[in-house]
């Protein structure tokens, strides 16, 4: 379980898990998952999966409501100019959207644009996704060298309005800190029940 500041890991998923805190960013989450793999790899104890959990922007999902992350692109890599797909890393082997896996039940799809700058108001304009981050899809680059496949569980914390200032997103997280774990708890239990 991976998250990407203990800021978003309320009383409810600490009752259910004790995740990786990997950073906040494109940057941070890459280092910090390529780290919370390293350290498994040295120890023989790597996961089949990786569950990446927290928060999200949307300016049409529901506000409140979770998401399980159908796929993930990468919003600022833009190589325009040299003749490559914006949206599209040059010379990488993935495409401009990679699907994930959406083990967790009836929670519904949507696809996650991630990129380094928190978007608001008329910056969601030009993404071609449901919501947005700033991890997920660097988790899955990260994950993807060491073999793990990704899986994504995104809580909407903001994007009806302009964010104006940091309790326009804190002040959903204790909420979403419920509805994480409710969707995670069930997604437990079935696993549980396939062993």
């Amino acid at each position: 379980m991976l998250m990407a500041t203990d800021k978003e890991l309320g009383p409810h998923l600490k009752s259910l898990i004790e995740p990786s805190i990997i950073g906040v960013g494109p940057v941070e989450a890459a280092a910090g998952t390529a780290a919370a793999l390293g350290y498994l790899l040295a120890r023989d104890e790597m996961p089949t999966r990786i569950v990446s959990l927290g928060s999200a922007g949307s300016r049409t999902l529901e506000q409140g409501a979770v998401y399980q992350v159908a796929s993930v692109s990468y919003r600022d890599i833009d190589a325009s100019a040299l003749g490559f797909e914006k949206g599209r890393t040059p010379f990488s082997d993935h495409p401009h959207d990679i699907a994930l896996e959406t083990p967790f039940g009836e929670t519904p799809k949507a696809r996650l644009s991630t990129g380094g700058k928190v978007i608001s108001g008329a910056d969601y304009d030009p993404i071609d996704a449901d919501m947005v981050d700033m991890e997920s899809f660097a988790v899955v680059r990260a994950a993807a060298r060491f073999k793990v496949p990704v899986v994504g569980l995104r809580g909407i914390s903001d994007g009806a309005e302009e964010l104006r200032h940091y309790n326009d997103w804190a002040s959903t997280l204790e909420a979403l800190d419920a509805h994480l774990a409710s969707a995670l708890s069930l997604y437990l239990a079935r696993l549980a029940e396939s062993d």
